[in-house]
């Protein structure tokens, strides 16, 4: 497997995107093109110490790869967001 340093690139911050975090349990960021699902799995959990239930990704217009990260039960959304300084 194909290591990429760096998968994440930076928290979406939108509305839609911090509402998200409250009500849904979800992060949304901004990842490396080319990084796969389990890539920016264990990407994820590995800088901040939580469990990933699921991914959902969107590639947008400007050819940027935008993902949906669904915290399990048990660790909170918010905290992350407080620690990125989102909320």
């Amino acid at each position: 497997m194909i290591t990429m340093p760096g998968i994440l690139r930076y928290p979406l911050s939108t509305e839609k995107t911090i509402n998200q975090i409250g009500r849904n349990n979800i992060i949304a960021y901004i990842v490396d093109y080319r990084a796969t699902k389990p890539q920016i799995k264990k990407e994820f959990e590995a800088t901040f110490s939580v469990k990933v239930d699921s991914i959902r990704t969107a590639t947008t217009a400007s050819n940027r790869k935008k993902v949906f990260i669904k915290l399990s039960k048990g660790f909170k959304a918010e905290d992350i967001a407080k620690r990125l300084k989102l909320v």
